[in-house]
This record gives structure tokens, C-alpha cells and sequence, in this order.
């Protein structure tokens, strides 16, 4: 199906995800990944008939979908005007780093012990940005950048630790969208993804989680600024 929504063509794809057992978590999961990939920005209006025929979902099993990421705070539900994918503010900006380094730095701080395979993970999310940098695929590179802090939450090898980070991950795939030039904003966050990644790798684990507190520092006053001359479209 082709419509003039490039989301709904996307939700078509994903309905090979889905099976006649689906449930409205697994409808979440979908519409979740598609805003961490960047493909539902801010302010999107989600038509309940046009997602439920993308997805070959019934309208109930859509709006439980949808009060799951009502509650997730990654849409919101307007009287009578429908469910939009919510808009961020610089407030919601501090608060998800904070929760960042909560996370992440505790997790890459206590990870000396980190099993090898979670290590790797790590340097392949690195690795998938580098080469999608040089293929100036820019929206691929956020995407691996989100991969990439995934997998630094990973390290605390803790299924509640990666269920957050998923959720904190979308919220923060909305907030990037303030930034309108891609290549400017991701690109000189490489060079400090692959020298965090390699003193993961040397198992420098303190280096790293300073390393990380400053990157974060940067991240976070980059955005805020943003914010500053963003108006929603």
C-alpha cells in the first residue's frame, strides 16, 4: 500500500511482526520502535483507521496499544482531536538526563565484569554508526547512537535496566528531533562514541563512565539550546 502518510506504508511493513495472536503490547512495540528509528516525529497524528489497516489490528486492540504509550509518555491523547506523538519540552530534556545517568554511567561504571558479548555490543553499535557516517545516512546514524547507549545500559546485565532504557530512548528519539540538521548534531558525537567504546574495551570501565559524564554534559546543553527557537511543526 502507498498513502501519503510515509508511517503508514512503515506500519504496513511491520504487520509481518504480528500474528493473529498479537496483542496491544506487541502493537506497542512496533509504533515504539518506529519513534526510536526516527520515523514518527513529534506532533504526528496517529489515525486509529489508517494504523489499524497498516497493522491489521482491530480498533480496541490500536487504543490499548495506545494508552500503553499514552502512559510511556511517548504519545498523547487530545480530546476530540485524536492521539499525536507527543512534543517534548526543555523540562522533559533535563529530567530524561538525568535518568541517562542513572543509567548508563552506573551501569558502564559497575561493569568490570561485563560478559564479552555485551562488551561487543558496545563496540558493534559504534562500528554501525561509523559506517553509516560514511554513507552520509544521518538518520542511520542516530539510530545507531541509540544503539549504541542501549547497549552501554546493557552492561548491567539487568532485564528491568533494558526494558527503562528502551522506553527512555524513545522519549529521547522525539527530543532529537529539535535539532534540523542531522549531520551537525550526530556527526561529532563519533569520535566520542568510539573512544568510549574502546576504553570499555580495555576495560578502563572509570575512564569511561567520566568520559560518558561528560559527553552527556555536552548533550544535554546542546539540546536545551535547541529548544530555545524550536517550534513544533
Amino acid at each position: 500500500m502507498t498513502t501519503a502518510d510515509p508511517w503508514v506504508d512503515l506500519l504496513a511493513a511491520d504487520r509481518s511482526l504480528l500474528d493473529r495472536t498479537s496483542t496491544a503490547e506487541r502493537v506497542a512495540d512496533v509504533l515504539r520502535q518506529r519513534i526510536i528509528d526516527g520515523a514518527l516525529a513529534p506532533g504526528t497524528r496517529l489515525s486509529e483507521e489508517s494504523a489499524g489497516r497498516a497493522l491489521a489490528v482491530s480498533r480496541n486492540t490500536l487504543r490499548e496499544a495506545f494508552r500503553l504509550l499514552v502512559h510511556e509518555r511517548l504519545l498523547v491523547h487530545e480530546f476530540h482531536r485524536g492521539v499525536f506523538v507527543r512534543v517534548l519540552s526543555a523540562d522533559d530534556v533535563i529530567d530524561l538526563y538525568r535518568m541517562r545517568r542513572l543509567l548508563e554511567t552506573s551501569a558502564v561504571r559497575r561493569a568490570a565484569e561485563a560478559a564479552p558479548e555485551l562488551v561487543a555490543a558496545v563496540d558493534r553499535a559504534v562500528s554501525d554508526g561509523e559506517r553509516a557516517a560514511e554513507a552520509e545516512r544521518w538518520l542511520d546514524v542516530g539510530t545507531a547512537n541509540m544503539r549504541f547507549h542501549e547497549a552501554l545500559a546493557a552492561l548491567a546485565a539487568s532485564p528491568r535496566v533494558n526494558e527503562t532504557m528502551r522506553q527512555l530512548l524513545a522519549e529521547l528519539r522525539l527530543a532529537f528531533h529539535v535539532m534540523s540538521r542531522a549531520q551537525e548534531f550526530h556527526e561529532p558525537y563519533l569520535e566520542l562514541n568510539r573512544e568510549i567504546a574502546d576504553l570499555i574495551s580495555q576495560r578502563a570501565m572509570q575512564a569511561a563512565a567520566d568520559r560518558l559524564d561528560e559527553y552527556f554534559d555536552a548533550a544535554e546543553t546542546q539540546l536545551v539550546a535547541a529548544y530555545r527557537d524550536y517550534t513544533p511543526k
